[in-house]
């Protein structure tokens, strides 16, 4: 027999636009007490844009929001969290050299009758929620020296001590391993037992079955439904949320290798994380590397492209070998970095797209250090149709598109250089499912027209639809080569958790 759940939010025909954009269309929604409710949809959907309706950074135009039955005028951040609405972004918003107590009463700190903050009672009182939560942390900690499970934990305390009775979880798995994500599920249960209520947003459709109650999809900024998830497919909820039949087979259907090895890194050592590590990439083919969180992945390539510091070891692009690897260097040498957080390293958001396409190779639309802004906007177009950027014009600002749209800006700006030999770090990650199946496609094309690949990814299931031959990373090492042909996911994960050694 089914409990009868309070209904605690209730949105009614909220409208939302920009300049030139209609980002919510007559969109409802509700929560119920207790609940995990599951918000999905394409990035563009409008999901982001109810959500800081929700918390107070967007206003409505039109529509009505009510709390507990009542309706209510969301206008600031304050009016949210008097209301009990509390969200956590995916990047957290805390300050990394105060403490874990700091961080969490930040700007609400307890006073004493002198007017002095009440430093006893702001630990003893964060130290509560952290117990409360099983997070084995003690309130004292630097918040700098906590991992991003931890992190988390915080930024669920810090919403706590505000008393929210809501909690907006924004893509809150996309950078934990699978045993902290099954923490974060345990901490998830616990608080909606206690009858806090949970926007949950992510594009793993795999764990929303497994933490979720209903679900609503969001298609181009409009409801499409509203399921109860034990009654929903995962090939219904692709098919909400894109209008369309996605295919979830392999994308790579040839191996378009030759035997020409285009990059080489041989024996790099780079820090602690990067332990005698080797790997080659030939013409044409697509090269992942996999394995468990902090396993050296990021910190292997940051070496082989010049960030990071290489200790010892060689790299050989083209067969030439490197005699000072910088990043400069390395894209003179044709090669390009996609980053894991291409909004804090591959993209200048406040400025608009034609920029961001040309700022790696400016001296290819310039004569004699003037930039010919003819060539860089037809530049900036093809690339635009090419990658199918969804965008009102090349003026539009990197940080007001989607991340599906940003990734292909980013991408542009390599090609723009011609860069033959690419490097996608977590190239979906916070990719919503049809932005992603354009992305792999995109790559499929790239190593079908002659360029190389190396993929880095978390994601077992992307492996499998893309790569031809795939490196397995532990503790810094390459530990296992193997080809797609022939090996399963369990193969990858049995290397990448040292059960192979067992």
């Amino acid at each position: 027999m089914s409990i009868l759940r309070k209904e605690i939010l209730r949105a009614e025909k909220i409208n939302k636009s920009f300049p030139g954009v209609k980002a919510l269309s007559d969109v409802s929604f509700n929560l119920l007490e207790g609940e995990v409710h599951i918000l999905l949809g394409e990035n563009g959907a409008g999901k982001s844009t109810l959500m800081k309706i929700f918390s107070g950074l967007y206003s409505i135009d039109s529509g009505d929001i009510y709390i507990d039955g009542q309706k209510v005028s969301i206008r600031s951040t304050k009016d949210s969290q008097d209301l009990g609405i509390a969200i956590i972004y995916q990047e957290f918003n805390l300050v990394p050299h105060l403490t874990v107590a700091q961080n969490i009463y930040l700007g609400r700190e307890p006073l004493l009758k002198s007017g002095n903050i009440d430093k006893a009672r702001m630990r003893r009182d964060a130290q509560e929620r952290l117990d409360f939560l099983k997070a084995h942390i003690s309130a004292d900690t630097e918040v700098a020296t906590l991992g991003v499970a931890q992190q988390q934990m915080v930024e669920i305390a810090k919403a706590l001590s505000q008393n929210a009775r809501i909690l907006i979880m924004d893509e809150p798995t996309a950078a934990l391993s699978e045993q902290e994500i099954e923490m974060l599920f345990c901490t998830i249960k616990d608080l909606t037992a206690h009858g806090v209520s949970i926007i949950y947003i992510s594009h793993r459709l795999q764990e929303l079955k497994v933490i979720g109650d209903r679900i609503t999809i969001l298609r181009d900024g409009q409801t499409v439904g509203t399921r109860d998830l034990a009654e929903i497919t995962l090939d219904d909820m692709v098919h909400m949320m894109v209008g369309r039949t996605v295919s979830r087979d392999r994308v790579r259907l040839e191996n378009t290798a030759t035997d020409e090895i285009v990059l080489e890194a041989r024996h790099i050592h780079s820090g602690r994380a990067v332990q005698d590590a080797s790997i080659n990439v030939r013409k044409g083919e697509i090269v992942a590397i996999s394995g468990l969180v902090g396993a050296g992945r990021t910190e292997l390539v940051h070496a082989i492209f010049g960030i990071d510091k290489m200790d010892s070891g060689e790299v050989y692009i083209n067969g030439e070998k490197q005699a000072r690897i910088t990043p400069t260097s390395s894209i003179r040498k044709g090669l390009g970095l996609l980053p894991e957080s291409r909004k804090e390293y591959g993209l200048s958001l406040i400025l608009p797209i034609y920029q961001n396409i040309t700022q790696a190779a400016l001296k290819k639309a310039s004569t004699w250090g003037v930039l010919r802004l003819k060539d860089e906007r037809d530049a900036t177009q093809e690339y635009i149709e090419r990658l199918k950027i969804v965008c009102p014009n090349m003026r539009q600002k990197v940080v007001n598109l989607s991340g599906g749209n940003q990734q292909k800006v980013v991408l542009g700006k390599w090609l723009f250089t011609e860069s033959k030999i690419l490097i996608f770090d977590e190239p979906t990650r916070g990719i919503d499912v049809g932005a992603r199946d354009e992305i792999y496609h995109l790559i499929c094309d790239l190593a079908k027209a002659g360029n190389s690949v190396l993929v880095i990814s978390s994601d077992l299931p992307e492996i499998m639809t893309i790569a031809d031959r795939i490196y397995v990373m532990r503790l810094g090492r390459i530990v296992a080569e193997l080809p797609y042909e022939g090996t399963t996911q369990e193969d990858i994960i049995r290397y990448a958790s040292g059960g192979n050694e067992a």
